[in-house]
């Protein structure tokens, strides 16, 4: 990596308008991982997802308000980031999908379109997606399509109605991926730049009370995976990126033979090579590492490491692949691991960083 290159560590999390709610890290690699804190922005109720354009050096944040009816909707907050300082300035609010009444039309999660000027928001609760335009300045400025989903799966309690959770883009960004929880399926969508609205393309259908939360692609587009967070499970697929179809392929449990509890999955994560994957447990507490098998999209279970806190909502590997970092929601903090290049283990490196309630972490190289 460039010496002048600087790698900073986004966090979001639940806060109230009084608390930081997204806070800024420098990540040190050469000291073993560590991490700085360098700002904190306040204003934003449950700031959790986030999603960051080191090119134009723009910062998205999921937010929730009030809709003065006894309802709650979703809002994007767009930041400019300073690289140099690694400060946040805010630049824009918008709501994303008005709520009526005392409906809730929250978010859980935002994803960028890599090739047109868009974003694209999730809203658990109201069962539906947001189309969100990029203005010149790639500031969220207008609301263009929202799709609704509608029925139910099988367990009564987590699938009585739709829970899209994510949004993930295909490599050749050709469609977008929905994983609803609600519904057991992965719905894909086309983006009409020209109409600027959704076009549903097809439906990958899962295990009956599956609960597919987060979906990501193996580096060579042929093979993704989806972690299931109701039965704590990941499914993997071949894929043909000429239709744009799924394959499922197997699904393998991110438990220990031997545990009994209650637990729910998260945050999923490849490699940078595809050769491990990686899946988060609330419960159990632990990081899942799993074997790749490029060819035929087959896992295998390595270890289960824990995660030193409780809930970890979510984790990513940092650029260069060699550190990972967790959330852990409950535990009020994030930590951080290396990453074996040869077995896809994880050892804890002693370096942790105090955020309250952390739901998503977002490590970023600014090119110096």
């Amino acid at each position: 990596m460039n010496s002048h290159n600087r790698q900073l560590i986004f966090t979001g999390s639940y806060a109230s308008t009084g608390e930081s709610g997204v806070e800024v890290f420098e990540f040190n690699a050469e000291a073993g991982g560590t991490l700085l804190r360098l700002d904190g922005v306040q204003g934003l109720t449950n700031p959790t997802f986030l999603n960051v354009d080191a090119t134009a050096s723009r910062l998205y944040a999921i937010a929730e308000k009030s809709n003065g009816a006894g309802g709650k909707e979703g809002e994007v907050v767009t930041f400019r980031i300073d690289p140099k300082s690694g400060t946040l300035e805010e630049l824009g609010r918008l709501t994303t999908m008005p709520a009526a009444g005392t409906a809730q039309t929250t978010t859980c999660h935002i994803a960028r379109d890599p090739q047109r000027p868009f974003v694209i928001v999730c809203s658990y609760h109201g069962g539906s997606i947001g189309l969100i335009e990029l203005d010149e300045d790639k500031l969220a400025s207008r609301l263009t399509d929202v799709a609704q989903h509608s029925g139910h799966g099988s367990h009564p309690e987590r699938q009585d109605r739709p829970h899209p959770h994510s949004a993930v883009f295909s490599p050749d960004g050709n469609y977008v991926f929905v994983s609803d929880l609600g519904l057991d399926l992965i719905r894909s969508y086309r983006i009409n730049a020209e109409a600027k609205t959704l076009e549903a393309h097809k439906d990958t259908k899962l295990h009956a009370g599956a609960g597919p939360r987060h979906f990501v692609f193996h580096p060579d587009g042929r093979s993704a995976y989806v972690i299931n967070e109701v039965d704590s499970t990941v499914t993997s697929f071949t894929y043909e990126p000429e239709t744009g179809t799924l394959h499922p392929v197997s699904t393998v449990s991110t438990l220990p033979e031997d545990f009994i509890g209650e637990n729910i999955c998260a945050e999923i994560a490849l490699s940078q090579d595809g050769s491990y994957l990686y899946g988060s447990n609330r419960g159990h507490d632990s990081l899942v590492v799993y074997k790749v098998d490029s060819a035929t999209a087959e896992i295998s279970v390595i270890e289960h490491v824990p995660t030193r806190g409780g809930h970890p909502r979510h984790f990513a590997l940092t650029a260069d692949g060699g550190y990972l970092i967790v959330a852990n929601r409950d535990a009020n903090n994030l930590v951080v691991f290396t990453v074996d290049a040869q077995s896809g283990r994880l050892d804890f490196t002693g370096n942790t960083a105090e955020v309250s309630k952390p739901v998503c972490v977002k490590p970023v190289i600014f090119q110096g």
